[in-house]
């Protein structure tokens, strides 16, 4: 089944340790809908400029990846410049020209508002609020944020929460909109305010994924180096989202399924600049590593004699 994504295409410049690329692809509708195709159709809405090379998203549309909702507007494209040093997780933004993005106004086309499953990415809430007048009755609805909005938006992200099934966010960010060090306590607030289910991502550390009753948590997987971090936690979105929208399964053993597929694309996103790794990877690749990260995790119980 599909997924309707909705977020940012943007040109990223990155320098890390290993090298540095210019104007390269990127944005979080990118990197979601570039690790989602892999296991479902994918639609995008968003914006470019003029200047933006729309024919390097061909080789998305040959993975199926339908862009009818990407908008030209007259401007320059969002870019985003950044630099990590050797600690990788986290990125020191040395430029962010917004362009035609700081007057983006999504549209959802007639034919993808029936869209059963929604990914909302990390875009000002209001506009992720204006989205969820548009769609009808999707089965699943999931959101992404980030600091800046918790600070200069919070209360319409906190009526967001109220409508989403399924929010992700990172450790720093679940403690900054609770206020809570603890992220158990931090995952238990959230979901007092609407969602079912709350990711929180630690890099490469894993991620936890809670529930009112449940908690399960998925270690990173375990890489001999990481290339250039951009865009993981969007790939891992595309990768839990686009497993469950696979496999139609909501059941709780389905969701830590997908959480693990989400680290899975992830891992695999890091490895090159920009969605460069994401393009190649196969499928016989992905299910191996989905194999070697279930053996990392499993154990036998020894019984008390």
């Amino acid at each position: 089944m599909s997924v309707l994504v909705v977020g940012s295409v943007a040109l990223d410049s990155v320098e890390t340790p290993f090298g540095k690329a210019d104007d390269v692809l990127g944005g979080s509708a990118t990197f979601f809908s570039a690790s989602a195709s892999h296991l479902t159709q994918v639609s995008v809405v968003g914006v470019v400029g003029n200047d933006y090379p729309v024919a390097q998203l061909d080789q998305l549309k040959k993975r199926g990846v339908d862009f009818s909702g990407l908008e030209q507007a007259d401007g320059p494209s969002f870019r985003w410049r950044g630099r990590y040093s050797h600690d990788l997780n986290s990125a020191e933004t040395l430029e962010t020209h917004l362009g035609v993005f700081s007057h983006f106004s999504p549209k959802i086309p007639e034919k993808l508002r029936s869209s059963p499953y929604v990914f909302l990415a990390n875009i000002d809430p209001r506009l992720q609020l204006d989205v969820l007048e548009q769609v009808k009755d999707p089965k699943l609805v999931a959101c992404d944020t980030m600091n800046f909005w918790i600070q200069s938006r919070r209360p319409e992200l906190l009526k967001l929460l109220e409508r989403v099934d399924l929010v992700t966010l990172n450790d720093g960010e679940a403690r900054q909109l609770t206020e809570k060090s603890n992220l158990v306590q931090a995952a238990q607030w959230i979901l007092s305010r609407g969602p079912k289910h709350v990711l929180i991502k630690k890099g490469e550390h894993g991620a936890f994924m809670f529930t009112r009753d449940s908690v399960f948590f998925a270690p990173a997987f375990p890489l001999e180096s990481v290339f250039d971090p951009t865009g993981a936690g969007d790939s891992f979105a595309g990768g839990f989202i686009g497993y469950i929208a696979k496999t139609g399964d909501l059941s709780e053993a389905n969701m830590r399924r997908a959480v693990v597929h989400g680290s899975v694309m992830g891992s695999f996103a890091v490895e090159k600049f920009s969605i460069e790794r994401l393009m190649t990877v196969t499928k016989a690749e992905i299910d191996q590593r989905v194999k070697q990260l279930r053996r990392l995790v499993t154990f036998e119980e020894e019984l008390p004699a």
